[in-house]
Formats: structure tokens, C-alpha cells, sequence
């Protein structure tokens, strides 16, 4: 509970800020700090000591599994904000409010991750989502930023609302919120608890832009401030992706067969839209929401194949995802032109930049010796012991194929195109750079050696 702690002690504290008149690198010092510290606090749990031992069995439960994946999201939200603070005051005047919504969405991953109680999941999905819904908005100056807020918010709370009937119906059919395995003595489930399963599962599927519940993804994506995607398409994702997995391992895992099929379903119609739409777009931050979409469908994979390989590549997944991710739109968020043709010419300007965003590519798509690669190598190899599993397998790696395609445009136009004279790249600190080369070598890393990562979850 660690994080719980210091991310709302934190979050308040920048609130206390913006009152106070401090300036912004202050705040910017402040916010990047106790990130840091929410990172080394988690870790310090992994290794025993915990600042406070909430006894609460029958709402939240911190194991390993959840450990690894809050140091992971915590780690990467440092990474973020050295990568990204900055930017952030290009958003709006109100800067520290922006650092206090993030630190309050750390409290939502910690219940997401965590619970062992249906309202603990509700919860937590609120908590993480409601602060997005003013972030999507926050540059109230663009009508596609205030247009993309409104629709996910009109959408969310639709989502909420099949969550909420859901949760309802298992508690009609078991009389109890735990999440702990819900098939009563007779292990016959009943349609009432069905029903409520497959209202969970689309909600769910909502919440991580899962098609064809993703239609909110591309227009929220490209509506909302970059630097927020950037945190929107990763942590958050990884987040809710964690907490569909651990509800589904825990909650439904006697009723496999009844789900396990529309996952697989989910998951193939989630790879084949995202990847074929990537292929179509001329904007680099519109392919990337599409490529979201289609990274989905490659998690969705650990729910299908449930067991001890995919919770192994969900963890590789979120890590290498989230590294990748967000040093692709930390570049993104400081170029003037979003176009493909906006990145020609990068790699004879800027030559460490763009051999740092070719790793993030390259582990995107698959390639071996990245982290992406052996993430799908195991989502594949949990997919493939499922029911109809081989089928799932071939069309996923078809679609891997496919998107090998369009991130491939971004490297022709950054090593094979001649920068044009109206396009002009910015000047990128030796910090910000160091710090990209940081998130590639960490991808690099992992892909050679991911027991470094993997053990933490046995150990």
C-alpha cells in the first residue's frame, strides 16, 4: 500500500502548489520527485517493508503480481515526466493540477491492480478515468481537444453503466461482491451470472479500446493534448489491461469455456481493424492510436490463454509497451508537422533521436532482440494451449506481419527521405535525449535477457 499512500499525499501536495504561486520548474522538481519516490517505494514493498499494512483481505490483496506492475507503471511514469513534464505547461495555465490528476490516477492503478472486490474494481476504474475525462480537455482552447473530452466522457459513463449492471447481476446470482472464483457449490453457473460476466467483459473491452468497442480511440487520441495520449496509451492501458486480466484469472477462470471463445474473437477482430486502419494514415499520431488498438489485440491474447506464460507476457508486455510508447510520443509531442513527411530527413539532423525511435518501432512490431518480440512470443505461446487457439495464433501473427508495414513508413521517411525546407526540427536537450536512449536500452535489455524483469514476479 505504499503507493496508495504517497500517491494521494502527493496529489494533494500539488494541489497545495498551484495555491501557493511556486513557478513552474519548482513544481515540475516537486512532481518528478515524488514519482521518483512513488517508484522506490513500490520496490521497497517488493522487499518487505511497507509503511502501512492495510489488513483488508476481502477489498484488496497486493501480491506479486500487482507489485511488479505498479514498480513497472510507477518506473515508467518517472520516465514519463522527464520526458514530458515540460511540455506539459504548453497545455495550459493550470500546471500543477495536471501533475495532482495524474498522482490520483496512481491511486486508481493501485485499486485496479489490487482488488479482490468487485466495488474495489469499479472503483478504481473511476478513479483512473474520471481524472482522464478533464486531461482529454484540458487545452480548452481546441475544439478537438473539448470535443474529444465530451465524447469520452458521454462514452465512459455508458460503459460505467454496463460495468456497474454487471457487477449487479453476479451479485444477484452469488449474493457477493468477491471477486474470488463466482461458481456456486454446484459449478453449473447460472444465466444470471452469465449475463453478468459477458456485461463485464464488454465493459472491460470498452475501457482498453478492444474492438469493436474502440471507436472512442482514435478520435480521443488525436483530439486530446499529445502529451496526455502519450500517458492515456500506456500506463492507463496497461493498467486496465492488468485489471481485466487479474478479474478474469480470479473471478472466471471455472467458466473458461463460456468466455474463452468471444475473447479469442475480441482479440482477432481487435488486430486485424487496428493493424488495416494503421496502414491508411497519413498522421503519425492517428497511426499510433490505431496502433494501440491493435497492441490490444495482442494483450487480449493473455486473457484467452490464461496461466502462468501469460501473466508473464502481460508483465514483459506492459513494460516494453509503455517504454516504447511513450518515448515515440515524447518525440512526437515537440515535432511541428504530424505527418509522415514531418519525419524525413530526421536521422541526418537529430541521428540519436531517430535511432532511439527505430528501437521503439522495431520493438512495437516484434522484432527479435526487442522486448515487443518476446512479449508476443509469449502472448502467443499462452494463445496457441487455447481452444482454437492455433486459428487465433496464425491471424495474429498475419497481423504482426501487417504491422511491420506501417511502422516501417516512419523509418523510411526518417532515414530514406530528404527533409523538405518548410519542415524544421526541434532542438532536443541532452537530457531529453539521454533519457530516450535510456528507454531503448532498457527495451534492448529486456529482449535479450527478460528473466531481469520476470523474476521479480517469483521472487
Amino acid at each position: 500500500m505504499n503507493l496508495l499512500l504517497l500517491a494521494a499525499f502527493w496529489g494533494v501536495l500539488m494541489m497545495f502548489l498551484s495555491v501557493l504561486g511556486i513557478s513552474r520548474s519548482r513544481i515540475r522538481l516537486v512532481a518528478q520527485w515524488g514519482m521518483g519516490l512513488l517508484f522506490l517505494s513500490t520496490a521497497a514493498e517488493m522487499q518487505g517493508f511497507v509503511l502501512y499494512d492495510l489488513n483488508a483481505p476481502e477489498m484488496l490483496r497486493v501480491d506479486r503480481y500487482a507489485l511488479v506492475l505498479l514498480a513497472i507503471l510507477s518506473g515508467c511514469g518517472f520516465l514519463y515526466f522527464l520526458l514530458s513534464a515540460t511540455d506539459m505547461a504548453k497545455v495550459g495555465s493550470d500546471y500543477s493540477e495536471y501533475f495532482a490528476l495524474i498522482f490520483f490516477v496512481f491511486c486508481g492503478f493501485v485499486l485496479v491492480l489490487s482488488f479482490t472486490s468487485l466495488l474495489m474494481l469499479f472503483l478504481g476504474i473511476e478513479i483512473v478515468t474520471i481524472p482522464l475525462y478533464i486531461l482529454t480537455g484540458a487545452d480548452k482552447r481546441n475544439l478537438k481537444s473539448n470535443e474529444a473530452s465530451l465524447k469520452y466522457f458521454l462514452l465512459g459513463a455508458f460503459s460505467t453503466g454496463l460495468m456497474l449492471m454487471g457487477i449487479t447481476m453476479v451479485y444477484g446470482a452469488r449474493g457477493s461482491f468477491s471477486s474470488m472464483e463466482l461458481v456456486g457449490a454446484s459449478g453449473i453457473p447460472t444465466q444470471l451470472l452469465l449475463g453478468g460476466l459477458f456485461l463485464m467483459l464488454f465493459s472491460m473491452a470498452f475501457k482498453v479500446s478492444v474492438a469493436p468497442f474502440h471507436f472512442w480511440t482514435p478520435d480521443v487520441y488525436d483530439g486530446a493534448p499529445t502529451v496526455f495520449t502519450s500517458f492515456m496509451a500506456t500506463l492507463v492501458k496497461v493498467a486496465a489491461f492488468a485489471g481485466f486480466f487479474r478479474l478474469f484469472d480470479h473471478a472466471f477462470t471455472s467458466l473458461t469455456p463460456a468466455w474463452q471463445v468471444w475473447a479469442g474473437v475480441l482479440s482477432v477482430c481487435t488486430l486485424m481493424i487496428g493493424n488495416i486502419t494503421a496502414v491508411f494514415q497519413q498522421s503519425v499520431k492517428r497511426l499510433l492510436a490505431y496502433s494501440s488498438i491493435a497492441q490490444a489485440g495482442f494483450m487480449m491474447l493473455g486473457i484467452y490463454g490464461l496461466g502462468g506464460v501469460a501473466k508473464e507476457g502481460m508483465v514483459l508486455y506492459a513494460a516494453s509497451y509503455s517504454l516504447a510508447t511513450i518515448g515515440i510520443f515524447a518525440v512526437l509531442t515537440r515535432m511541428q508537422d504530424y505527418t509522415l513527411e514531418g519525419f524525413n530527413g530526421l536521422a541526418k539532423e537529430r541521428p540519436w533521436v531517430a535511432a532511439s525511435l527505430t528501437i521503439f518501432l522495431l520493438s512495437l512490431a516484434g522484432i527479435p532482440l526487442t522486448a515487443g518480440f518476446l512479449a508476443k512470443f509469449y502472448m502467443l505461446q499462452a494463445a496457441v494451449e487455447a481452444k482454437y487457439g492455433l486459428a487465433v495464433v496464425i491471424v495474429s501473427v498475419l497481423m504482426a506481419a501487417v504491422s511491420v508495414y506501417y511502422y516501417f513508413r516512419i523509418l523510411q521517411a526518417m532515414y530514406f527521405r530528404e527533409r523538405s525546407e518548410e519542415v524544421s526540427f526541434p532542438v532536443f536537450s541532452s537530457g531529453f535525449v539521454r533519457v530516450l536512449m535510456l528507454l531503448a536500452a532498457l527495451i534492448l535489455v529486456m529482449g535479450v535477457q527478460p528473466g531481469w524483469l520476470l523474476r521479480y514476479l517469483y521472487f
